[in-house]
Order: structure tokens, then sequence, then C-alpha cells
């Protein structure tokens, strides 16, 4: 979860506003596609996220989107117009 965490806060960090309220699932996975875009964080890993939890990786992925906007303004990605 670790490295799903970093991929959407590294998605955040690279919007405009650097929000993680201007997140959404299809910004994630297209980034994932994106072999240089945080080419640190094994793919793989996120992947298997959701085999390991026993759902879908576009829920994961969701939720994970959820939590981090939950606590946007102590992890600092509120943005810069919010």
């Amino acid at each position: 979860m670790d490295e799903l965490s970093s991929f959407v806060i590294a998605v955040a960090l690279v919007r405009p506003t650097n929000s993680i309220h201007d997140v959404n699932l299809a910004a994630v996975k297209k980034k994932m596609k994106d072999k240089a875009f945080a080419r640190a964080v094994n793919r793989n890993d996120i992947v298997h996220a959701g085999e390991r939890l026993g759902m879908p990786l576009d829920d994961v992925i969701a939720n994970v989107i959820v939590a981090l906007k939950s606590d946007a303004l102590r992890l600092g990605l509120a943005g810069t117009t919010r």
C-alpha cells in the first residue's frame, strides 16, 4: 500500500494545483502507464495490491485517493488554490 500511496501523492504533486482533490482514478491509471513517471515505484506491487486485498485494483486505487483526500491538509496535499 505504501507504493500506491506514494504513487497517488506523486500524481497530485504534478497537478497544476498540487492538490489531491484534483486526482481521480483515471489520472492515476494514466500515469501508471507512463513508465517514466515515478519510475522508482514498482507497478507490479500496485497491481498485486488488489489481489492481496481481494479487491479490484480500481477499488483499491479509489479508496487510497479518498483516504488521502480526507487528510489532505495534514499531508500538504490540499493544493495551492484550496
